[in-house]
């Protein structure tokens, strides 16, 4: 029986449009209540962001925020941090790179860019968490959580192996989304910091359960008791994780129709919407 259910929030619990259906807070409470299991949202968004998403929804969660950087427990403890090797935050941003994409870094403060791009606001218009317009170059190496560059998919895939060559084992590089690729620390994802969550709270891996659609998601999916897959997952994940089962698309709130089922019916095959 899982005791713990984390909770990957874009193409995953959230709508297209960035809000939260109401089926699923109804569906999220009920975990709780009927079943006093412990949430935990891991999202690559950040903690400053999240506390406002949790205030306006008055619901109890642990939050894994920046893709395992930072957890942070339901009264707002800091449980775990990890930042980006100042040597390779370093190489980063001070180096060239043959890409179109934009560069955005990320710490305690906020979120970092250099020129406008009014597009990138609208998966935060729930919260109204917003980036500074910053000197990238001038940021302090040593005061950085992570670095995200947003672009088209085949330049991304291009950067990526720009960025292996460059960082080695020095960083760990993902994409959270087909536009978005993460340069994360060493060791850092949303499967590590739940194992810390886990350890925490007296739980291994297998007492958790969990639901994602991206390749930030991977490790967390594949290293817990029973991970589920979004029906508009990126297609790589799929093919990665090919055990896992399938459910359906985030704009049918697919995650409450599957716990919905779980909760009343788990003695019938579920079959997605």
């Amino acid at each position: 029986m899982a005791r713990l259910a984390a909770f990957d929030m874009d193409g995953t619990l959230l709508m297209p449009n960035h809000h939260l259906g109401d089926e699923t807070l109804r569906t999220l409470n009920r975990l709780r209540e009927e079943r006093q299991m412990t949430l935990a949202f891991a999202t690559g968004r950040h903690v400053l962001e999240m506390r406002h998403i949790l205030g306006t929804l008055s619901l109890e969660a642990f939050l894994i925020t920046g893709n395992g950087t930072r957890i942070h427990s339901t009264e707002g403890e800091l449980l775990h941090r990890q930042d980006l090797a100042p040597e390779a935050a370093e190489i980063v941003l001070h180096s060239h790179w043959e890409t179109q994409a934009s560069m955005h870094v990320f710490n305690d403060t906020g979120w970092m860019t250099q020129n406008e791009i009014p597009e990138l606001l609208r998966a935060h218009v729930y919260s109204g968490f917003k980036y500074r317009l910053t000197d990238l170059k001038r940021l302090p190496s040593h005061q950085v959580t992570k670095i995200c560059f947003c672009g088209d998919h085949d330049d991304l895939r291009r950067l990526k192996i720009q960025l292996n060559e460059a960082l080695g084992d020095k960083a760990f590089l993902c994409f959270s989304a087909v536009d978005c690729l993460e340069v994360l620390p060493t060791g850092c994802n949303k499967g590590s910091a739940l194992n810390v969550l886990s350890q925490h709270l007296g739980l291994t891996m297998k007492d958790c359960m969990a639901f994602g659609d991206a390749m930030n998601d991977r490790e967390m999916l594949s290293s817990v008791g029973h991970g589920l897959i979004m029906g508009n997952a990126m297609a790589q994940l799929k093919a990665d994780l090919p055990h896992l089962p399938v459910i359906g698309h985030c704009n049918k709130q697919a995650v409450s129709h599957y716990l919905t089922h779980w909760l009343d019916t788990p003695n019938l095959t579920y079959s997605p919407e």
